[in-house]
């Protein structure tokens, strides 16, 4: 019996999207409860902004060389160790009796969470055939969205019927527990019946050395429109949402929280959309490139639509706006197709490492920079500091419009692989 015609991988492809559902929650959710930390702690924007920006800037740092060693060792173990460690600093959160214990247990989440895209997209390489793979992918970017959902309307009800900590912790034990079952899904069952097939797959494994292939890396103008692309969709999306956008509809808006975090959710729908969606549209172009343009030239008009309302357009608009920007954040899966068209499969892991380093950059620039500049205005309107703030934005996604272009495909290949995942 063979892995990628065998009924048992979809066993694993459902744990690992549950797993991955229930980390993408935990990147985001702590948006939710800035102004309580603010108040609780006694911290200041900018220190919000650091505590948002710690976790991906370990999530950023580690991109590669989780990506070197889960193409060498296998992305198994890697996936499990970084589920738990998301657990365990999720937990310890939960019971921060100070703000750099705070920083402590969003570092763990961040080390943790590095390890999990990666490992994802290399572990439905190896389960799943090619022609499934895009599509698989699709769905995969689907079940992160869903976590970015449930960090909405959902987790805000349940942290104002029970305050915040106790909402973390229950989710830092299931994610515990999550790792756990990883372990005897991917490593205890599997080996035992694909043993032999794994035993023949490792012996005729080789790999190039680390840093040619850095080299290698570093100096492909296709890694680089990943990294790019990733930088200004996924980043981008990731960092305002996961920070300031429930303040944003609170300050400027005058909205609950539960009411800012129903608008996240209009984001929330359009990633939802966007993955499936522009899958479909580059199957029915035979292009990767054009429709991931075209993401990207809408999603930097949606942002440069916030400042020509002096960043409070009208409520429609507004939603409208954030539909847009989640789509972007959805057609982002379209950086991975890339990767997998163009490297050999024994480089997909550092490639991948490097592409999504590019949104996790981004992601960590961002609310740094935006918290900078609320703490800059913070005795004028809210209306004119978010303005300041939204510069940001608008500029990343230019970078990111930058790399789409760069992106090259050979056109009568893209058209084969494009049907092939019809």
């Amino acid at each position: 019996m063979e892995k990628q015609t065998s009924k048992y991988r979809w066993v694993v492809f459902s744990a690992v999207l549950f797993t991955y559902f229930l980390i993408v929650s935990q990147r985001t959710a702590p948006g939710l409860i800035t102004d309580q930390l603010m108040k609780d702690f006694n911290i200041t924007a900018s220190t919000i902004g650091l505590l948002a920006s710690i976790q991906f800037l370990a999530y950023a740092g580690l991109q590669i060389p989780i990506g070197i060693l889960s193409d060498r060792y296998g992305p198994n173990f890697f996936l499990i160790i970084g589920t738990i460690l998301n657990g365990v600093g999720t937990v310890i959160y939960s019971l921060a009796p100070h703000e750099f214990v705070l920083i402590l247990a969003r570092l763990l989440v961040g080390i943790g969470d590095a390890a999990i895209w990666v490992n994802l997209v290399l572990i439905l390489s190896k389960w799943f055939r090619a022609q499934e793979f895009v599509r698989l992918l699709g769905f995969a970017a689907m079940s992160g969205s869903f976590g970015f959902l449930v960090a909405t309307v959902p987790f805000a009800s349940w942290i104002s019927l029970s305050g915040w900590r106790a909402p973390f912790f229950i989710t830092g034990m299931i994610l515990c527990l999550s790792g756990i079952m990883l372990y005897f899904i991917l490593e205890k069952k599997s080996n035992q019946l694909f043993k032999k097939a794994e035993g023949k797959g490792k012996a005729k494994n080789t790999h190039e050395k680390v840093l040619p292939l850095l080299r290698k890396v570093f100096s492909s103008r296709q890694a680089w429109a990943a990294f790019f692309c990733h930088f200004g969709l996924m980043g981008t999306y990731v960092g305002f949402i996961g920070s300031w956008a429930v303040p944003y509809g609170m300050n400027v808006y005058e909205m609950s929280r539960s009411a800012a975090s129903q608008l996240v959710m209009f984001g929330l729908f359009g990633a939802l959309a966007g993955a499936p969606l522009t899958s479909w549209i580059s199957s029915r172009l035979g292009s990767i490139k054009r429709p991931y343009v075209l993401a990207h030239a809408i999603v930097f008009l949606s942002w440069s639509v916030f400042l020509l309302f002096d960043a409070k357009p009208p409520f429609f608009v507004l939603l409208v706006l954030f539909f847009i920007i989640g789509y972007g954040n959805g057609a982002s899966s379209l950086t991975f197709a890339v990767v997998r068209q163009s490297f050999p499969v024994q480089e997909v892991g550092i490639v991948s490492g490097f592409a999504n380093t590019g949104g996790f950059i981004s992601a960590v620039l961002l609310p740094f920079f935006f918290g900078k500049v609320i703490d800059h205005f913070q005795l004028a309107s809210s209306n004119i500091a978010y303005y300041y703030g939204l510069l940001i934005p608008v500029v990343f996604s230019v970078i990111g419009l930058a790399g789409g272009l760069l992106i090259q495909e050979k056109q009568k290949e893209t058209k084969q692989a494009a049907h092939a995942t019809a």
